[in-house]
């Protein structure tokens, strides 16, 4: 395989994590019977531009369908998130009734709502039917397709030339990234702006979250590689700023190179320097991955069968995409982990990929006083746990397995 970057022959391996289906591929009950593709899930690297990408075994038509079970709005963390980031780009970047913003993979419509009560002209590009129709449902304008060169060149001539376009934990998820960038480069006007967030690869690399590795991430970024992919496709770098949000991620304000270019700020070169000197462009740098997942996987199923043992009963909470990840790749399965409650009624009563875990609605965190509940998504510890802080009166205790196992 050749990088999906600068196309150069990948020949550094990062991690394999064996074969899972995809991450968002829930199971239907009357689907019990058939069998799931189970596929490679392999993570390499470039030696030429430093991009860290998984190995292709399957299309984004398949994995991104009209079942697609994840949805941005029923974590409130991040739709505080999103309204923070409208009121800070309205402000910085002066939007008005005249501008135009264009939300790629606008899910269901979790962050152009808040763009919408503003009275700023929006509109959202989403190829997944599921979530596109939410956010119609919100009287959002969506176009359900996937992003590219082409769409752009068809949006732009439809009068949407964009002020700012957002991209909020997207660019990871296309397997032709020069493509899709090269439609920002196209849609922006020459004074937009548009903002990419993505889980950073240091904090990843740093906190061991080998679960975030899935089939819809086909990369995983650094600045040092958007950097060149952005070069590469008309566009230039111009801010960066680091945030909290999936474990730690970055947000990077790019504009285009033939446009109206503002200064460079300093925080550009300050992380590219922070990742040259943790050795991103070093191959010892990603050889600590796999051995800690491995000791993670250990450590957890230590757990498990020790409560087991015990007498204890283990739920889960967040049938989220990582957590897959996490299960598969350890080979937990109901006798382990009963079943795993989420708040979004689209997973409810579905099984998780692979595992076959049965997702259920978190009233019946209430009925059955678990012993212990491991949160999967455990970027959202802190907000999981005010939401379930009654289960602490029959004395559950919350489980997280990454990085370390820690019960609290």
């Amino acid at each position: 395989m050749n990088c999906r970057g600068c196309a150069a022959p990948l020949s550094l391996p990062l991690i394999d994590l064996g074969t899972a289906p995809p991450s968002n591929a829930y199971v239907h009950a009357d689907r019990l019977a058939e069998a799931e593709q189970w596929v490679p899930l392999k993570a390499a690297v470039c030696q030429q531009c430093w991009l860290v990408q998984t190995e292709d075994y399957t299309s984004a038509d398949s994995l991104f369908d009209a079942e697609y079970a994840y949805f941005s709005s029923f974590s409130t963390t991040w739709l505080a998130h999103a309204e923070s980031y409208v009121d800070a780009m309205v402000e910085r970047f002066a939007l008005n009734a005249d501008s135009r913003v264009v939300e790629i993979a606008a899910n269901d419509g979790y962050l152009l709502q808040f763009v919408a009560q503003r009275g700023i002209a929006c509109l959202g590009v989403e190829p997944t039917r599921s979530t596109a129709q939410a956010a119609r449902e919100k009287g959002l304008e969506i176009r359900e397709v996937f992003f590219g060169r082409e769409t752009a060149t068809q949006l732009k001539s439809e009068g949407w030339a964009a002020d700012l376009m957002a991209a909020n934990n997207v660019l990871a998820h296309v397997p032709d990234i020069n493509d899709f960038l090269a439609g920002f480069a196209t849609l922006l006007k020459p004074t937009g702006v548009a903002t990419f967030e993505f889980p950073q690869l240091l904090t990843l690399m740093a906190g061991q979250q080998f679960d975030t590795l899935y089939h819809e991430h086909y990369s995983y970024l650094s600045l040092t590689a958007v950097q060149a992919l952005c070069e590469r496709n008309g566009l230039e770098v111009f801010d960066v700023s680091q945030l909290t949000t999936h474990g730690g991620s970055l947000r990077v304000f790019v504009q285009r190179q033939d446009g109206e270019r503002r200064a460079v700020q300093p925080e550009v070169r300050k992380q590219l320097q922070l990742e040259l000197a943790a050795g991103v462009k070093t191959v010892e740098y990603y050889a600590t991955l796999a051995p800690a997942a491995e000791r993670i996987k250990h450590q957890l199923l230590r757990f498990l069968l020790q409560a087991k043992a015990d007498g204890k009963r283990v739920v889960g909470y967040g049938a989220a995409a990582k957590g897959n990840t996490l299960l598969n790749y350890a080979g937990i399965k109901p006798d382990l982990l009963a079943w795993v409650a989420d708040a979004n009624p689209h997973k409810q009563g579905k099984y998780l990929p692979g595992s076959r875990i049965p997702v259920v609605a978190p009233e019946r965190i209430a009925l059955e006083k678990p012993d212990y509940i491991l949160v999967l998504p455990w970027n959202l510890l802190e907000e999981v746990t005010r939401q379930l802080a009654h289960a602490t009166q029959w004395g559950a205790k919350f489980v997280v397995a990454v990085p370390e196992l820690s019960i609290r």
